[in-house]
């Protein structure tokens, strides 16, 4: 039997990709083992999926900025080198996967160190500094948008991310009655990230009155955000967070208001959903949601609204042109063959595991 390790963590959006690259991978009759941080978000994600050993490493963070704790992260990073190293030697996979985030850097090198063959994958425009650090240990590098491929010197695929298939099973229907919508308006989603967004909760709040004219909302505001002001008001629904329900939401939802972190507008595009995004400025990011909401702008995907030039007032108007030119963004997204990166990631790894 063929052993793969996946690594990637320190947000659920590193390892989201991997959940969806597992059941396929098992279906194919792979062993699969995840190397991650103990107490991390990746060990409490992989804990749910049967039949897939975790692994811990140490981990230290990679910061472009002054901190101490740069003086002591290094030998953490050190240290988790040897550990990766110890437990790919005794596994002997054919090929690591990596997703990205710190945890992947000694897993990376720990396969370098043993001769086991890399394929890394990259959901943002510009590469992460972990993903850099990993590049050249790695045959090949994914990536989600196509401008990305440039920064890969030569290994760069375009190939999307994998998405969960059953993000993509919803039912319309059910969505709606779940939700207690009707059939008399269209339904407009919000969502402001796994976190929430509070500066998008706050101008949607601020804009409910008109928002609700023409639309029922079903507003995912991030966990610990509910506001007890709005809560009744017709039309509108507010959640925390959506798990299993998420697949009905994209279902009955007609167009999106979302950040542009890679994995929503993977999801929103696999979905074929119109979007009006609502990046991260840049001084609360290092900026690829910038980059991520500009490439699905000019590829004709997404309408893109920034958050410095978001009011009340010009996010009614931006949502109401983002539902006029509904139609063309649907046709834009339906002609995009990477919608769902799962055969093209899988066809990489596949490519160059050893025998």
């Amino acid at each position: 039997m063929k052993k793969i390790v996946l690594t990637g963590g320190g947000t659920a959006g590193h390892v989201t990709p991997n959940l969806a690259l597992i059941p396929r991978l098992q279906a194919d009759g792979w062993e699969v083992h995840y190397i991650g941080a103990a107490n991390s978000a990746e060990q409490e994600l992989i804990a749910r999926v049967p039949n897939v050993e975790f692994h811990t490493v140490s981990v230290g963070k990679l910061r472009r900025y002054f901190d101490l704790k740069n003086f002591s992260d290094p030998f953490r990073v050190i240290k988790g080198v040897g550990q990766a190293t110890r437990i790919i030697r005794r596994l002997k996979p054919n090929v690591v996967f990596s997703k990205g985030g710190f945890v992947s850097v000694p897993v990376v090198y720990g396969a370098k160190l043993n001769g086991v063959p890399v394929v890394t994958h990259e959901s943002d425009m510009s590469p992460g500094l972990a993903n850099k650090l990993c590049l050249p240990f790695s045959s090949a590098q994914c990536c989600t948008f196509p401008e990305a491929v440039k920064y890969a010197k030569g290994k760069g695929v375009h190939t999307g991310s994998p998405i969960r298939p059953e993000i993509l099973q919803g039912d319309k229907i059910a969505g709606r009655k779940r939700f207690g919508f009707n059939d008399n308006r269209p339904v407009l989603m919000v969502v402001g990230g796994s976190s929430g967004a509070q500066a998008i909760n706050q101008a949607v709040w601020q804009a409910l009155p008109r928002l609700t004219e023409n639309f029922q909302v079903l507003h995912l505001c991030g966990k610990g955000n509910l506001n007890d002001v709005y809560e009744g008001t017709s039309n509108y629904v507010q959640l925390e967070y959506l798990n299993e329900e998420m697949a009905d939401a994209y279902a009955c939802a007609d167009v999106l208001i979302s950040r542009a972190g890679a994995n929503a507008l993977c999801e929103i595009l696999a979905a074929r959903k119109p979007a009006l995004l609502i990046p991260y400025p840049k001084g609360a990011s290092r900026g690829d949601q910038l980059l991520n909401a500009e490439s699905f702008r000019s590829r004709g995907f997404s309408h893109v609204l920034q958050q410095e030039d978001m009011t009340p007032d010009t996010l009614v108007q931006a949502v109401e042109a983002l539902y006029h030119d509904r139609g063309a963004l649907y046709e834009a997204m339906a002609t995009e063959p990477t919608s769902n990166g799962i055969d093209a990631v899988l066809e990489q790894i596949y490519k160059y595991a050893k025998q």
